[in-house]
């Protein structure tokens, strides 16, 4: 029988977060977010392999305009920073191993595609939204945001609505 993985105390974990947005805020000056690093890398790669596009698009002039170099972003450095410590920490932790997790009654492939679909939906809703977890709900709710408080609720009463649908993926 293969012996369980321990994670760390949720409720530690929730306080570490807090301080990790509080030193966020000390810092920079701002909060956290991750879909801004995601939209930062998208325009480099669009200007990199489509620079006739990226010239005469609304989209990218507007972004250029108000932005140096979209890899020197810091949520790019933040999103490298989470990328690296969570793979240490898996590593760390032993945890680290390269398998697909999935419920006995569906195939790897299954999963693979349901988990792509569920990040393409969750990054186009963050950009409907402003947004993603971190920076619309965490970030919003610590300056007592109504729409941060909006979106967790959001974010959290879709998945719950959602679960019952999805849990052949798991279980």
């Amino acid at each position: 029988m293969e012996e369980a993985k321990k994670y760390m105390n949720p409720y530690l974990g929730g306080v570490l977060l807090g301080l990790v947005l509080i030193v966020a805020f000390w810092v920079s000056g701002r909060g956290l977010g991750a879909s801004g690093a995601a939209k930062s890398v998208i325009v480099a790669g669009v200007e990199a392999v489509a620079p006739a596009h990226a010239e005469k698009a609304a989209f990218y002039q507007e972004y250029g305009s108000t932005h140096e170099s979209p890899l020197k972003s810091w949520l790019v450095f933040e999103m490298l920073g989470v990328l690296v410590g969570g793979f240490l920490s898996g590593a760390l932790a032993g945890r680290l191993n390269f398998k697909v997790e999935k419920g006995p009654n569906v195939t790897s492939k299954v999963r693979i595609f349901f988990a792509i679909i569920g990040g393409v939906l969750f990054g186009f809703g963050a950009q409907l939204g402003r947004g993603c977890t971190s920076g619309s709900a965490l970030t919003g709710m610590s300056v007592l945001s109504a729409g941060g408080f909006i979106t967790m609720a959001g974010i959290f009463g879709t998945a719950f609505a959602l679960a019952y649908f999805a849990r052949k993926l798991w279980l």
